[in-house]
C-alpha cells in the first residue's frame, strides 16, 4: 500500500515500536505479519485505517503506509498484509523480516473508515491484498448495521490472490443480508469486468441511490469506479474510495 487518496499521514504522532508475533503466507508472493506493540497497549483504530512503517535500507529510510487487515476487537496482535512487487525494495525489506523481529510505526491514519454501518445497503469492491481494509469494514458493517443487504465484489488476477476466502465464506453464513462474489481476470481485464458488476448490480438495477460504497484498489481503476458511481447519481459522500 501506498499513501491513500483521501489524505497523507499527519505529521507530529509518536513512533511506537512492535514485534512480529507471527506470519503467514498467503501464497509465494503475499504475507501477513501479525504485530504487537512492544509496551503491552493495545493499538486503537478504526476498521479502515493503516499504519505507516519505517523501512531502513542502508542508504535511505523510507516510509510506507500498510492497511490494518484485522479488526480492532481483535485484541493482542494485529495483521497487515502486502504482496511483492518486482523492484520494491521497501517491500522486499518486510519479506525478510523475522518473528521477533521489531518494527517501527506511526499511526494509526486514515478517512477510509468505518466507526458504525450505516443503515442502508453497503457496497464493497476490492482486488488482491486491497481486501486488506475492506474485511473489517466488513465486519463492523455486519455487526453494527441493520438488516439492508451488504455486498462484496472481489477481484484479483488469479485464484490465489483472493486472500481470506474462508472468512468470506463463513461471514456469508453467519449474517444472512451478506453476500460476496469472486472475479478471476486477467491484470488487464479485471478493472473493467468490476465497472461492468458495479454498473450492473447498483445502476441498472434499480433507481436506488441511498447506498454507500467502500472502494479500495490499486491504480487510477479505483477513480473509475467511483466517478461511475457518483455520476450515476450516487451522494459524493456516500462513494468512499482508497487508492493504493
Amino acid at each position: 500500500m501506498s499513501v491513500t487518496a483521501q489524505g497523507t499521514a499527519p505529521r507530529g504522532r509518536s513512533t511506537l515500536t512492535a514485534r512480529i508475533e507471527r506470519l503467514q503466507d498467503h501464497c509465494a508472493d503475499t504475507r501477513s505479519l501479525f504485530l504487537a506493540l512492544t509496551d503491552g497497549r493495545h493499538l486503537r483504530f478504526q476498521p479502515g485505517q493503516f499504519i505507516s512503517i519505517s523501512i531502513p535500507l542502508g542508504d535511505e529510510t523510507r516510509t510506507r503506509a500498510y492497511s490494518i487487515a484485522s479488526s480492532p476487537e481483535e485484541r493482542g496482535s494485529f495483521e497487515i498484509c502486502f504482496n511483492m512487487i518486482a523492484g520494491g525494495r521497501g517491500v522486499g525489506w518486510l519479506f525478510e523480516r523475522k518473528v521477533g523481529d521489531s518494527l517501527e510505526l506511526t499511526g494509526p491514519f486514515g478517512t477510509f473508515s468505518m466507526e458504525r454501518a450505516p443503515q442502508v445497503e453497503i457496497g464493497l469492491i476490492a482486488e488482491g491484498t486491497a481486501i486488506a481494509p475492506i474485511r473489517p469494514v466488513l465486519r463492523r458493517a455486519i455487526e453494527t448495521g441493520a438488516d439492508a443487504p451488504i455486498h462484496l465484489i472481489y477481484g484479483a488476477d488469479r485464484d490465489e490472490h483472493i486472500l481470506y476466502r474462508a472468512d468470506l465464506d463463513q461471514a456469508a453464513k453467519r449474517a444472512t443480508n451478506f453476500s460476496h462474489e469472486i472475479v478471476i481476470a486477467p491484470a488487464e481485464q479485471l478493472h473493467e469486468r468490476l465497472r461492468e458488476i458495479a454498473n450492473r448490480r447498483w445502476i441498472a438495477a434499480d433507481a436506488n441511490r441511498t447506498r454507500q460504497f467502500w472502494i479500495c484498489g490499486v491504480g487510477p481503476a479505483v477513480i473509475k469506479l467511483r466517478d461511475l458511481l457518483r455520476g450515476a447519481g450516487y451522494e459524493r459522500r456516500a462513494v468512499h474510495y482508497e487508492q493504493w
